[in-house]
Order: C-alpha cells, then sequence, then structure tokens
C-alpha cells in the first residue's frame, strides 16, 4: 500500500520589504482558477498582509498569489495594506499602474490631507479603510476592481465630488479666484514658505521627501505662471487663498 503524502501546507517564512505579497495556502487546478479572482497583497508590515490574507483565503472566490514579482503579471487585483499613503507608498501605486493587467485597490489606516487626490491620479480604482475591513468588505473590495467598478468610503466620495464641481467651475472661468485654485497640500506648503521655512523644514514637517516638497511648489509656481516661491506667496496672501 503506498503510504499517505503529506498535505500539510508550505509554512515557509516570507521576506517583509516592500512589497511583499500574500502566500497561498492552497493549491487549485488551473480550471478551478479561471473562474476566481487573482489577488496579489502587498504590505511592508507582514502582520497587515497576514491579517488581509487571513480573510481573503477562506473565500472561494479568490485566488492568492504566493509571489508578487513572480506573479505579478497574473494578479487581475493588487491590494496595497498600509498605514498611510507616504512617498514610498505612492512610488509602489505608480509601478502597479503601468502594469496593464492587474487594477489596484488600496486599505489604508488615514489618509490625511490631500492624499485621496493622490492615491487617484496613482491610479488606485478603490478604498476601503482597515478599520472596516472585515472579510465581507474586503471579498466586496476585490470583487468590485475586478468588475472594473470603483469603491470609496461615503465621506471621501462626498469630498471626491466636491472636489470635481471645484475643477468643473474653475475651468469655465479659469480667471476666478477661490480656494480650490490650490489643493490643501499645495496651501499648506505655501503657508509654510511665508512662515520663513526652507524645503528641508518643510519636509519634516509634512512627512513628505526634500524632492516632493520641490515639485509641489514648482506645480504652483508653474501653473499660476509665476516667478519664484516668494511671488507665489504673495500672490496667494493677495488673493486669499492661504
Amino acid at each position: 500500500m503506498p503510504s499517505a503524502q503529506n498535505t500539510a501546507p508550505d509554512t515557509t517564512a516570507t521576506t517583509s520589504r516592500v512589497p511583499t505579497a500574500a502566500w497561498s495556502t492552497h493549491r487549485t487546478s488551473r480550471s478551478d482558477r479561471a473562474d476566481r479572482v487573482t489577488v496579489a497583497v502587498y504590505a511592508a508590515d507582514p502582520v497587515l498582509r497576514l491579517g488581509v490574507v487571513q480573510q481573503l483565503r477562506q473565500r472561494p472566490e479568490v485566488d492568492l498569489l504566493a509571489d508578487a514579482d513572480d506573479g505579478a503579471e497574473q494578479a487581475q487585483v493588487s491590494l496595497v495594506v498600509v498605514d498611510r499613503v507616504d512617498d514610498d507608498v505612492a512610488a509602489l501605486l505608480h509601478r502597479l499602474r503601468h502594469n496593464t493587467a492587474t487594477r489596484t485597490g488600496l486599505v489604508v489606516a488615514t489618509l490625511g490631507p490631500g492624499s485621496l487626490q493622490r492615491v487617484i491620479e496613482c491610479g488606485v480604482a478603490a478604498v476601503l479603510r482597515r478599520a472596516e475591513a472585515d472579510q465581507d468588505q474586503l471579498l466586496r473590495l476585490v470583487l468590485a476592481i475586478a468588475n472594473g467598478e470603483g469603491m470609496l468610503p461615503g465621506d471621501l466620495l462626498g469630498k471626491l465630488l466636491s472636489h470635481v464641481g471645484s475643477l468643473q467651475r474653475s475651468s469655465l472661468d479659469p480667471r476666478s479666484l477661490s480656494l480650490s485654485t490650490l489643493t490643501t497640500r499645495e496651501a499648506d506648503m505655501l503657508r509654510m514658505v511665508s512662515e520663513g521655512l526652507d524645503t528641508a523644514e518643510i519636509a519634516r514637517k509634512t512627512a513628505y521627501s526634500e524632492r516632493t516638497v520641490k515639485n509641489v511648489l514648482h506645480e504652483v509656481i508653474t501653473r499660476l505662471q509665476l516667478r519664484n516661491r516668494a511671488h507665489a506667496v504673495g500672490y496667494a496672501l493677495r488673493n486669499g487663498l492661504i
């Protein structure tokens, strides 16, 4: 009689560097996988990754990929699980955006000022707060993304609609001035410039890189057709933008 095969799941440890994909705990046939949504989970913190993996691996609708780099072209959905959106997370989101095989969802603890616009610019299709990320909500998020749909918490959807409305009003009357002329991040950085802070000090206070600070201020100066930071501060003060 042939001996019984060992069917214990592979428990080989995975590294915690970003990006790290969820470890699949089961084997499925190719025909079975065709009916399921293939998902890669990215997280710098292995504890965060494990929490999402434990929820999704119980669902027959989902096929978790074992390795993000090797299976990137197979993932229909990429989930990025983070505390907040910083430059490293934005870089990962941009990289995933260039992968036409996958659509990206974000599971995040907090979205600071300007972060919603930032993640949308990075190609994120749907957002779920980590506090609400139970098994049903995670599955809903995955299926919505796989079906080409978007998903946002109600309050973030309201902010997005308000922002789009402001952009439409500005485009109809480009000479009009309002608070929507500057994003929250731009206004905050210009306000710090007006207080005498240099690039390094602004970077420390905002938790952005110095390169990001320079890019944001350069974008304001270019968009408003101004000469330099001092001109931008004066313009913003005269028009009540900061």
